[in-house]
C-alpha cells in the first residue's frame, strides 16, 4: 500500500500570489514555496509542513486546550475549513481561526478552551495576535535561512 501523498497546507486565503507578499496569510508558506509545491518530493513538502508546526503549535498551544481533535475536525468540515491531517490539531485551530473567527459562537461546539489567562480577548483579537506573531517568526525565519530572497 502507497502513503498518500502529502497535502498543501493551504486554507484558500493566499496572499503571495494575490496580493504577492513574501509569506501566505493564510498558511505560512514563503512565495517561493507555494509556486513550486507541485514540484517539490515529498520529503520537501513534509519539510515545509514541520517548520509551520513548529512555529503554529506553541503559539496555539499557550492560547488554547484542544480537548477533543475528533471534534474540531468535524468543525473544520462544518465551517468548510481544510483540515489537513498531515497537520497537528493545533495548527487545524489556527487555520479554523483565520479563516472562520467570525462564524464561530463557542469554541466549546469544536472541542476547544480558551486558556484562562487569554480569555479576555475576543476570538478575533486571539486571531489576529496570533497572525502577528506568526508572522513576525516567519519572517525571522525567512531572513535567517533564505537571505538571498530579501529584496
Amino acid at each position: 500500500m502507497t502513503k498518500a501523498a502529502v497535502k498543501t497546507p493551504c486554507i484558500g486565503i493566499c496572499s503571495t500570489t494575490s496580493v504577492g507578499d513574501p509569506i501566505c496569510r493564510g498558511c505560512k508558506r514563503f512565495a517561493f514555496e507555494v509556486i513550486d509545491w507541485n514540484a517539490y518530493s515529498e520529503q520537501e513538502k513534509l519539510a515545509v509542513l514541520q517548520r509551520i508546526e513548529a512555529l503554529v503549535q506553541p503559539i496555539v498551544e499557550a492560547r488554547f486546550i484542544i480537548r477533543n481533535s475528533q471534534e474540531l475536525a468535524a468543525g473544520l468540515k462544518r465551517q468548510a475549513v481544510p483540515c489537513n491531517p498531515d497537520m497537528s490539531p493545533a495548527s487545524w485551530l489556527h487555520s479554523l481561526l483565520k479563516k472562520r473567527h467570525r462564524q464561530i459562537q463557542s469554541l466549546a461546539e469544536y472541542g476547544v478552551d480558551v486558556r484562562e489567562e487569554w480569555q479576555h480577548l475576543t476570538l478575533a483579537e486571539l486571531a489576529e495576535d496570533m497572525d502577528v506573531q506568526l508572522l513576525r517568526l516567519c519572517e525571522a525565519h525567512r531572513v535567517r535561512y533564505f537571505p538571498e530572497l530579501m529584496s
